[in-house]
């Protein structure tokens, strides 16, 4: 008979009490960026209030019952690691211009669904390139993902990006006010309020922030108190080729970007990511995503943000995860609950949002730790990776006069990265050395792949 001690910690199923403490923390990391998608798409196509409402809340049911064929899993589908799944900001611009200029949300639901099938059908391919990532690969696109992230802390730390009073003393005032609540706790504090220090830090920062006028919970009075989402809602999908076409592209880098994220927590949990359990993930990514087509939703992926907050907690259990997407299903069937998480400042989220995306690129260096980079040329892969990573982050219009396809690979700086990383891998370490080369080729990212692997057993 199996004991406590014999079960993974990522299989550990812990007490309700823990559960729904540790869920809601994934919530909140991560709300923020799940209700952006829909108010921007929304805001772009000038949707009714009302139906901006529908799409946020149509989004949360389906992030959740995402997380949980991610977590739980069933068959083929689901990595079963403590993923959390929302939808993808690559799919922002291409759904935008299809949405305003070619056919409406129709068009947009039509090709979201063709890449949703797509993605499950690309799994398995995607599972066999597993090889091409080796510890050099994966610690750079773990740092790369970390830092990336940062800005997107920055601006919730600032009052959001577009707020009046962006940049305000006040707004990073509060916001290092949740940041030092968080160290504090995590340093001070027992244990279990150590594992809960982000979800400590926002109530801490919460209740600081609602006596100086920064929440704003008029949104909570006017929500309904059941909203159900039907298929369709706004109107059968349609099927125009260039839309799909361009959505076809964003599938190619969500699973880029999923395969980053699934090897950072496979990392992270001392649970390897296999080729079979990535192609799983993938599959689940395909299926939530065809799902949010038929929800009146967007293309879904896995979320770094609580890739960070996983590493940094220590909580490796896959069904506190699971138990967020349960509360994300919750806020998607009552809108009013939906809108009292969203009535937390963003100051505040930036402040936790500094500790854990730093923890997903602190992650990635001591996963480069472990690699070898004495007599090869690892150093420049990861050094012209992060710079090609980096740039699309640091200059956002860098890439505006080329295409729209090669803009919605390259403006994000996770798949930019990622792309960057396995082709030089190839270049430098899987290509025939030069004559008189002192470095070793394949053997030398062997070498690098299997020291930091028994460094993770």
């Amino acid at each position: 008979m199996a004991t406590t001690a014999d079960v993974h910690p990522v299989d550990e199923i812990l007490p309700v009490r823990q559960l729904a403490a540790f869920g809601l923390q994934h919530v909140l990391a991560m709300y923020a960026g799940a209700v952006a998608v829909p108010l921007i798409v929304g805001g772009a196509m000038k949707l009714s209030a009302a139906d901006l409402a529908y799409l946020i809340t149509a989004d949360l049911l389906v992030c959740g019952v995402a997380t949980l064929v991610q977590c739980v899993g069933f068959w083929r589908f689901g990595v079963r690691l403590p993923i959390m799944q929302g939808c993808t900001f690559a799919a922002v611009s291409p759904m935008v211009l299809i949405g305003t200029k070619g056919g409406g949300l129709p068009a947009v639901y039509g090709a979201v669904i063709v890449a949703g099938l797509a993605i499950m059908l690309l799994a398995p391919v995607f599972g066999r390139l597993l090889r091409f990532f080796p510890p050099l690969v994966t610690g750079t696109v773990i740092l790369i993902i970390g830092v990336s992230l940062l800005p997107v802390a920055g601006n919730w730390a600032a009052g959001g990006a577009g707020a009046k009073d962006f940049g305000e003393p006040k707004n990073l005032a509060l916001a290092a006010f949740v940041l030092l609540a968080v160290l504090a706790v995590q340093r001070f504090a027992p244990a279990f309020l150590a594992r809960i220090a982000v979800l400590t830090g926002i109530v801490v920062g919460l209740a600081v922030a609602v006596p100086f006028g920064f929440a704003n919970f008029s949104g909570v009075r006017g929500a309904d108190w059941v909203g159900i989402s039907t298929p369709f809602h706004f109107g059968a999908p349609a099927f125009h080729g260039s839309a799909i076409v361009s959505m076809l592209v964003v599938a190619l880098v969500t699973m880029t970007e999923t395969t980053g994220d699934l090897i950072a927590v496979g990392e992270l949990t001392g649970r390897t990511v296999e080729p079979r359990s990535l192609a799983d993930g993938l599959r689940a990514d395909g299926l939530s995503t065809v799902l949010g087509g038929v929800f009146n939703t967007f293309p879904y992926t896995a979320y770094a943000q609580n890739v960070g907050l996983v590493g940094m907690t220590r909580v490796r259990s896959r069904w506190v995860v699971a138990a967020a997407g349960g509360i994300l299903v919750l806020l998607g069937l009552l809108p009013k609950l939906g809108a009292v998480v969203a009535a937390v400042p963003e100051p505040v989220l930036g402040g936790a949002g500094l500790v854990m995306f730093g923890t997903v690129a602190a992650s990635g260096l001591r996963t480069l730790a472990g690699v070898d980079f004495h007599g090869n040329n690892n150093l420049t892969v990861v050094a012209v990776s992060v710079a090609i990573g980096m740039l699309p982050v640091g200059v956002p219009t860098v890439y505006g006069r080329f295409p729209d396809w090669f803009q919605t690979v390259m403006n994000s700086g996770i798949s930019a990265g990622c792309v960057s990383a396995v082709v030089l891998n190839l270049v430098f370490n899987h290509l025939p050395a030069r004559a008189g080369s002192d470095t070793a080729g394949p053997a030398c990212a062997a070498t690098a792949d299997g020291a930091a692997r028994r460094r993770w057993r």
